[in-house]
């Protein structure tokens, strides 16, 4: 792949919270530019709660895909629920098939690693080649490199470092289309 650009771009091994405020700084820095699609994560914001999964958010209209259940105060229990991620996964999916320069997702994690959650996300952006930004924990680097290789270059998570990635990934006038003018009419 060494003289490929690779089209996804993954933080590794920094904290979730860095990771999401930086992402959410670079889509409001792109978002006048670039064409986004994605979701980022939001915290819950509920008090005594062990576990901080809260919301995805979609770039392209704002919607918020709950992925907890709460379970009261001081529950000791992750209360991560895959329901909300899977149609935040169908939310992007449909972004991605009408056109967009680059998707951002949260985190390859627990639920993608498992099958779930952006998984179809993720896929829908690379079936299209549209360059993706995520970022992946330690512990799913294994599950993210048997699903992503070689198809990803892992980034630090510093603003410069991914602008550059971003400068090579960027589409040249006329190149993207919408799924639907993908192919002739003719063609189902």
């Amino acid at each position: 792949m060494a003289d490929q650009v690779a089209r996804i771009a993954v933080v590794q091994g920094a904290p979730s919270a860095d990771v999401q405020t930086l992402f959410w700084s670079l889509a409001e820095r792109w978002r006048p530019t670039v064409r986004l699609a994605g979701v980022l994560a939001e915290d819950h914001g509920l008090p005594g709660r062990a576990c901080s999964a809260g919301y995805l958010c979609s770039l392209s209209d704002g919607a918020r895909y709950p992925i907890f259940q709460d379970l009261g105060r001081d529950s000791q229990t992750c209360h991560l629920a895959g329901d909300g991620a899977s149609l935040a996964a169908a939310a992007v999916r449909r972004d991605v098939d009408a056109g967009c320069d680059l998707v951002m997702l949260s985190k390859f994690g627990k639920l993608e690693a498992e099958g779930g959650g952006l998984r179809d996300a993720f896929a829908a952006a690379i079936e299209r080649g549209v360059p993706i930004l995520t970022s992946v924990s330690k512990v799913f680097l294994p599950k993210w490199e048997s699903f992503a290789a070689p198809l990803f270059k892992p980034v630090a998570l510093d603003v410069g470092e991914i602008e550059a990635w971003r400068q090579t990934v960027r589409p040249r006038a006329g190149l993207l289309r919408p799924a639907s003018a993908a192919r002739p009419a003719n063609i189902p």
